[in-house]
Order: structure tokens, then sequence, then C-alpha cells
């Protein structure tokens, strides 16, 4: 398994930052026309995704722990995550596909662990 600080330093600050919700400082990490695909649905932009990680799960509450990460290669890593919270079924975990190009992050497709 895969140490954070292994991982690339854009995803690394990126998850620090999504995990206490603050879509503000995460956008920073992402490139203009980043893409972000979440459980089949496509944000475009730095617009629509911040948007988008602002607004995701807002209507609950939950915890966010992250359980595992690989790194692929120099621009594709997986992490791992494990919510726990109010909405349906209680407890998830979620891979974080990440792509980077230009140290930024590029693209992020989120899906079920496994899947």
């Amino acid at each position: 398994m895969t140490h954070n600080n292994d991982l690339p330093t854009a995803v690394r600050d990126f998850l620090a930052v999504h995990i206490v919700r603050d879509a503000d400082t995460a956008s920073k990490f992402l490139t203009e026309d980043v893409v972000a695909v979440d459980q089949g649905e496509t944000f475009r932009g730095r617009d629509q995704v911040h948007a988008f990680l602002r607004d995701a799960g807002s209507e609950f509450e939950y915890t966010t722990e992250q359980i595992g990460a690989r790194l692929i290669d120099d621009t594709h890593c997986v992490v791992t995550v494990r919510l726990e919270g109010t909405f349906p079924g209680g407890v998830a975990e979620l891979d974080y596909r990440f792509t980077l190009r230009e140290e930024l992050i590029a693209e992020i497709v989120i899906a079920n662990h496994g899947a």
C-alpha cells in the first residue's frame, strides 16, 4: 500500500481540504478544464467541479477517512476513502481515481471501491 507521502502533492493537498469540505481551497489543485465523474455523472471545468465538490453530500452528515492509496504511475493514483454518516446505507467505500497534468488534478473519477 502507498503511504500519503508517496502520493503527488496536488492529490495529498486536495484530499486534506476535501475531507474537511473546503471546496474553495480544493479547487486550487484542479486544472481549468478538469473533469470529475461521480457515479456516472460528469462535471466539466473548474467551476462545475467546484460546485460539485461544494454541494455533493451536503444534505447529509458524514465523516470521511482515507483507508488506502495506490500510486499507478507518475500521473495516476487511486485513493480509497470510507464515508460513514446519515446517507442511505450509512457506510460507503469509494475509490477516487486521479489523473494529473502539470502537477494539477486534470481528472477525478469516483466509484464504489472495487467496482
